[in-house]
């Protein structure tokens, strides 16, 4: 999630409240021997990243809820560790005390609120060879980290590199009303966007990974994606906040092979806007 300027204010006030909170969480013998420094900056960052601070929040798919996004399957076990009753409910302020307590657990294990945040989406420790997907959302987390003053020297694995395609790339066909649009966060500062029901963007590519990457906020809407000419998922880039560099979609095959993917808008009533920045493909 972005912050922006005018909000600093209130996010230093959400991070000093939170850090109130990790210290009742802690008690006051262990919370100067025990908190990791940064505990309530990366608790507000995740907290932002996973849910914008919603401890209602519910995917739908998963089933992982509220503000840190917890799987049902690990809560049991880590509400009896860290709250003392397995059957706890996921109050706000138990989520709290919970997630205070694996991340710190974390940090002491792993020595690093990045790899904390790596660990928190895949549940691995490894250091080298993250995916794209995955060094995406850590980086998210990281920004926000950062903007509350937060502090973390240790450097991001680097993912395989991969080709990176523009949304001006001549291997892209476009078809239909498509638009170009300014931001100094985009690849390249531009972006290539349309509102108009089944305009198409078709890429050709060969490789084993596709990225694609682009911006999701208020105003935009709903897209239809296609690998090799049979729908695949559909896409909604709809999201409370903007945020410039999004990944929207992803896929991996278990071998490299060539592959067309065509992103068709939909035309989301009252915010139809889709826009591509670029294509990262890893062969």
């Amino acid at each position: 999630m972005r912050v922006s300027a005018g909000r600093r204010s209130a996010v230093v006030a959400t991070v000093i409240l939170t850090a109130t909170l990790v210290l009742t969480v802690l008690g006051p013998a262990a919370s100067a021997a025990a908190a990791p420094s940064g505990l309530a900056k990366f608790m507000y960052a995740v907290g932002e990243v996973e849910s914008g601070g919603n401890y209602q929040a519910r995917n739908p798919v998963s089933g992982a809820y509220g503000k840190y996004q917890i799987m049902p399957s690990n809560w049991p076990s880590w509400a009896k560790a860290y709250l003392g009753n397995s059957n706890a409910k996921p109050t706000p302020a138990n989520q709290e005390k919970v997630a205070a307590g694996k991340f710190t657990s974390l940090y002491r294990w792993l020595d690093s609120w990045r790899r904390v945040a790596y660990w928190w989406l895949t549940g691995s420790m490894q250091t080298a060879g993250w995916s794209g997907y995955a060094s995406d959302y850590v980086d998210k987390v990281m920004r926000v980290y950062r903007q509350t003053g937060g502090t973390d020297t240790a450097p991001a694995p680097k993912a395989k590199a991969g080709k990176r395609i523009g949304e001006a790339s001549a291997a892209i066909a476009y078809s239909g009303s498509w638009k170009s649009a300014r931001h100094q966060g985009y690849a390249g500062d531009k972006v290539r966007y349309s509102s108009k029901a089944g305009a198409t963007a078709t890429l050709t590519f060969t490789g084993r990974t596709v990225v694609w990457y682009g911006p999701t906020g208020p105003t935009r809407g709903k897209a239809r994606v296609y690998l090799d000419g049979t729908l695949f998922r559909t896409v909604d880039l709809h999201a409370r906040t903007f945020d410039v560099r999004d990944v929207v979609f992803r896929k991996a095959w278990s071998s490299a092979g060539t592959h067309t993917l065509t992103i068709e808008v939909v035309g989301t009533k009252g915010h139809p806007m889709v826009a591509i920045d670029e294509f990262i493909v890893t062969p």
